[in-house]
């Protein structure tokens, strides 16, 4: 991107605590104006075999498009007489520091507000067609026709749209004597065109229920670039760019920034920015969306997010990044911000964004490609995508229930396979401090009658101390002074059919100081020429936390068989698991070997980790020889963090990253359900948190301990997802571990327990996720989705499946829940302890939850409620 300046602020240490909204784009509107002689007053057209497009004039003209089974059901529609595409001109600012990224629009120097319809055309079949090469600008035709040449499958009828974009000038209106304008009218009509530019939208029908869209904004004329750069904008995006150059002139020292309302942090010395000066455009780099929506249409997904499920009213940003350390919970919020610059996040920052919603009116749509783009859902009536680019490719998806929209939707970005059986078995034992600690909690474990599936060793690779506890850098292979008789540690674990897993992640640390190491990985990956360079054509040193690291460059044709070649080394030595840390850090200023424009880069580069993990793990399997290959007790499995909109296709298994060892709801206990629950909606169906989450505070004034209270109610709503893993955190010493009482210890024994007792129910939906793209942790959402209290729940109760609720308590010092039986049930609700039935649909009711029985039901006289249940008594639970 030419127009894209990047300033660095990773050694800011003093920094405004209350970070201003970054600046954007507003919600662009126009009208929509369309050519009479070609478009009648109403007519229908085909778009491949079972979708239709309705064009109407009715109010200054609309479309809207519908399956054929249920033409009267609108899936996507635009707004009587305003336009549903326009473009902008933007320079882009973006702000980073240590995994943090701020995108800033900055100056909109030009923007085409309103739109014309010049023809709708059915242009016949694909790829043999030759209308499309009728199109009047011949560039764009060229880039649709090999854009559809890609694909042999095209369902014809293709919908063509063609027509202008364009802004007004706007002439002073003649007064009377009176001051008075003679005409109220005199202002529409004497506006004439200042920039226009042609665009071309069309519709292609993908498969049975999914209906592909193409939007491609064509060139202006340099005399009209020239003209419009040169000038002011115009009208209300005036105050837009007085706002915005008012911001660059802000220079304040932190003591002001307790005075404004909306702080502006001045930008860093200029040896840390490293963008260039905004050069004259040759094109637009933003396209807009518009269509409408419903008052009451409440909108789920975007990917994993962690503080709302309902995005109604709210600007959704959908870029890879660190989640934040508070992500405005105070006063941690205020303390992290203060110490590194937006180091807190905020409440949309995640790992793993999706361009992907479902709406409660049964809408679903999203975005391929990796753009950078924002979804503007502050208005009521409608929805505005803003998209940085000059094209946009998308699908519109049928579906008449939730879970049949995301089995339509993870159909075409994939599904994770079915997971070992041992991962799932019983309790993964998070735990670092070597041979000794190990064989010590194992015991300990076994007096307690722990089911116990693995240990995960995170510092099975060494470590490294910093101001915010260890972090796992050095390289991947056996940290002897740590784990000596490291394969005896093996044999005895798998002796009791337990695993071992280990860590490993993207970025590479120097290790001149390690003299004993094995392998100088970071030295190996530099002379491969396999490591992310930065402008000079030098590796890219990214910072973080006290050191800096290389990243490897996943574009580069040989990184992957390197790093399967670590990994191989590392299954070598027993290793049947790990962790692929990270992944959501690449530099947008970075060079990559594929060349591609780093920003969208930045928001593949997840999936592209997962899939080199992913094709070690595939091709263990094929070349294993022996009882592994084809036992499900057996095969590697890894789990991530960071991802986009197709790393369900390429990831096995994924948490949630780093929440806070809090009660606090967007970065603490509550925010790890909602971002369990949100994940589900958008393919990530095997996901999990940390028990007791992972980020401690220790500072003298501002403290973040787990307390024994908050790990306990940890654990019982662990015991309800997919995998049961423990985490000692990023400071072990502060927080309470499983291990650090009789106490903690015989409740862990107890949900761990709980954990296996479903099992066999846990066996038949990692089997549904594969097949079918659902979670195993479900909103309600899913199956109630008419029932309006269900649609308002966040954090306060989910499914297991179809045949579990669980009610967990969030709240410090709480002994009792308020569960809801949402209405459109069969039976009743069973409560697991005490046996009592709630047949009352539509109802709220106070039940107890103590330490150790947490509020969960089962659907009564099911099979599956009567297994668990079984197997509750079996394990002498009830």
């Amino acid at each position: 991107m030419e127009n894209l300046k990047i300033t660095k602020k990773h050694h800011k240490h003093i920094n405004n605590p209350f970070p201003s909204t970054p600046s954007s784009l507003p919600l662009i509107r126009g009208t929509l104006l369309f050519n009479s002689q070609t478009l009648s007053t109403r007519k229908v057209f085909p778009v491949g075999k079972d979708f239709q497009l309705l064009w109407s004039t009715k109010n200054g003209g609309q479309l809207s498009i519908s399956h054929q089974s249920q033409p009267t059901r609108s899936l996507w529609s635009t707004i009587p007489g305003q336009a549903f595409v326009s473009a902008a001109l933007c320079d882009t600012e973006v702000e980073e520091s240590r995994g943090s990224f701020v995108i800033k629009d900055a100056n909109a120097r030009l923007i085409c507000d309103h739109q014309t319809i010049d023809d709708i055309r059915v242009i016949g079949q694909l790829p043999d067609h030759h209308d499309l090469l009728e199109v009047a600008n011949s560039h764009a035709s060229s880039y649709l026709t090999s854009s559809f040449k890609q694909r042999h499958d095209q369902l014809s009828p293709v919908l063509l749209i063609t027509g202008w974009l364009f802004n007004k000038r706007k002439k002073r209106r003649p007064k009377n004597q009176s001051g008075i304008h003679k005409d109220l009218h005199f202002e529409a009509a004497a506006s004439v065109p200042s920039t226009k530019v042609r665009y071309w939208v069309v519709f292609d029908q993908k498969n049975s229920n999914q209906v592909g869209f193409q939007v491609r904004v064509g060139q202006p004329t340099s005399d009209q670039l020239r003209q419009r750069i040169s000038s002011t904008s115009s009208g209300r995006y005036q105050r837009l760019r007085q706002k915005l150059r008012k911001f660059r002139k802000r220079r304040a020292g932190w003591f002001r920034f307790f005075a404004r309302s909306k702080g502006f942090i001045a930008l860093s010395s200029p040896e840390e920015e490293v963008g260039l000066k905004f050069p004259e455009f040759k094109q637009f780099n933003r396209i807009c969306i518009t269509y409408s929506s419903e008052e009451s249409e409440r909108f789920y997904g975007f990917g994993e997010q962690f503080s709302h499920m309902d995005f109604k009213g709210k600007r959704v940003p959908i870029f890879v990044q660190e989640q934040g350390i508070g992500r405005g919970d105070q006063p941690i919020s205020f303390a992290a911000n203060f110490i590194s610059y937006r180091a807190a996040g905020d409440w949309s920052t995640t790992y793993a964004p999706s361009p992907f919603y479902i709406t409660s009116k049964m809408r679903s749509l999203y975005l391929e490609g990796y753009d950078y783009s924002v979804f503007d859902l502050t208005r009521h009536d409608k929805v505005q995508i803003q998209i940085q680019s000059n094209s946009v490719q998308g699908r519109i998806l049928h579906g008449n229930s939730p879970p049949e929209l995301i089995e339509n939707f993870t159909e075409i970005i994939g599904r994770p396979p079915e997971l070992p059986k041992w991962i799932i078995s019983g309790a993964v034992v998070g735990m670092q401090g070597g041979t000794d600690a190990v064989h010590h909690i194992w015991d300990e474990l076994k007096s307690y009658e722990v089911p116990v599936s693995a240990f995960w060793l995170q510092d099975w690779v060494g470590q490294r101390e910093t101001v915010i506890g260890s972090q796992l850098w050095w390289n991947w292979e056996v940290d002897a002074r740590r784990y000596k008789g490291w394969r005896q540690l093996v044999e005895d674990l798998s002796a009791q059919n337990i695993k071992v897993m280990a860590y490993c992640n993207p970025c590479l640390a120097p290790m001149d100081e390690k003299p004993n190491r094995r392998r100088h990985l970071f030295e190996e990956a530099r002379k491969l020429d396999i490591l992310v360079k930065d402008k000079n054509g030098q590796p890219y040193m990214v910072p973080n936390t006290a050191f800096d690291v290389g990243m490897l460059d996943l574009t580069h044709p040989d990184t992957g068989a390197w790093f399967k070649q670590v990994l191989q080394e590392m299954v070598a030595d027993g290793v049947k698991g790990w962790m692929a840390d990270f992944g959501e850090g690449l530099p947008v200023d970075a060079t990559l070997y594929s060349g591609e424009d780093p920003i969208s880069a930045h928001n593949r580069y997840p999936e592209l980790w997962a899939q080199i993990n992913r094709e070690f793990v595939e091709e263990w399997k094929t070349k294993h020889e022996g009882k592994d290959r084809d036992d499900p007790e057996e095969g590697l499995v890894f789990f991530m963090r960071a991802g986009f909109r197709d790393s369900p296709r390429w990831g096995m298994l994924f948490w949630e990253g780093d929440q806070m060892v809090s009660w606090q709801a967007n970065d603490g206990i509550k925010s790890a359900v909602v971002g369990l629950l949100s994940s589900g909606l958008c393919g990530y169906a095997l996901n999990h948190s940390d028990i007791g989450g992972y980020c401690a505070v220790n500072l003298p004034i501002i403290k973040y301990r787990r307390s024994e209270e908050l790990l306990m109610r940890w654990m019982e709503l662990n015991a309800f997802s997919v995998v049961f893993r423990t985490h000692e955190g990023n400071k072990p010493s502060c927080n309470a571990q499983f291990y650090s009482s009789h106490k903690s210890l015989l409740h862990f024994a107890r949900c761990a327990k709980l954990y296996k007792a479903w099992y066999f129910y846990r066996i038949q939906l990692v089997k549904e996720a594969a097949e079918k793209g659902l979670p195993i942790c479900r909103h309600l959402f899913l199956h109630y989705p008419n029932d309006r209290i269900v649609q308002g729940l966040s954090y306060q109760q989910f499914l297991v499946g179809t045949e579990i609720l669980v009610v967990p308590v969030l709240d410090k010092g709480k002994n009792y829940v308020e569960a809801y039986f949402p209405e459109g049930e069969t039976c009743p609700w069973q409560h697991v302890w005490s046996g009592k039935l709630y047949p009352e649909q539509g109802s709220k009711t106070r039940i107890e939850a103590l330490v150790g029985y947490p509020a969960v039901f089962v659907k009564a006289g099911s099979i599956v409620g009567e297994t668990f249940l079984n197997n509750l008594r079996k394990s002498r639970l009830l």
